[in-house]
């Protein structure tokens, strides 16, 4: 049964190298990158540990591109934008409440994949690409110009989500993130690593 090291970020299980005498090792998993619990999509982890360090120092400088959707309730008047925001994050009891009336700086290109004007709240599928790494960022900043995520039951809307729930008998929270890519260098070498999560399946109903 695999077991989690909370200092060292990484989840340890034994293998069995030796049936006869019963000797094991640990197989070690380290993990790189943190999502919501609602939220799917990529999740990466390092079979080294000096593969996780070494990655794990590009998500603290910002070196890592990071691509998520999101299936909101609204329409936004432009294809494009650049939002810029100054957030306050607070963390107690194991929980995080993310609020705009901060001063820790938080930044997202977003472009509109989709939209869909029928019925009583229009929905939109946005592409949101942050470029800073806040607490609930996205969910936040979404909320903030009035175009909260479908399923958000912290910064959404309620209402609007219970109908949604209630005519598609989905209640997830509607926020993917669909790539993950950076350049590192590792063993003197050069590399480009890419990992894509297919958007669900629950997405495509929509529209």
């Amino acid at each position: 049964m695999a077991s989690y090291e909370v200092e060292s970020e990484c989840f340890a299980w034994p293998q069995t190298v030796n049936s006869e005498k019963g000797s094991s090792t640990a197989n070690k998993l380290w993990l790189l990158n943190r999502l919501d619990s609602a939220t799917s999509g990529v999740i990466l982890a390092a079979a080294t540990e000096a593969l996780a360090i070494e990655t794990r120092s590009l998500f603290q400088r910002r070196h890592i591109h990071k691509v998520y959707l999101a299936l909101v309730f609204g329409l936004l008047p432009v294809t494009h934008q650049t939002w810029h925001d100054r957030l306050a994050v607070q963390k107690a009891g194991g929980k995080i409440r993310t609020d705009v009336a901060g001063n820790i700086p938080a930044e997202s290109q977003v472009r509109v994949l989709r939209s869909k004007r029928g019925g009583d709240v229009p929905l939109t599928l946005l592409q949101l690409e942050p470029k800073t790494g806040r607490s609930h960022q996205l969910r936040v900043q979404c909320a903030k110009r009035h175009l909260p995520i479908v399923g958000d039951a912290t910064y959404g809307n309620f209402r609007a989500n219970r109908e949604f729930a209630k005519v598609t008998g989905n209640d997830r929270l509607f926020l993917h993130s669909s790539e993950t890519s950076f350049r590192y260098s590792f063993g003197g070498k050069d590399f480009h690593f890419a990992a894509r999560a297919e958007l669900p399946k629950e997405f495509e109903a929509v529209f």
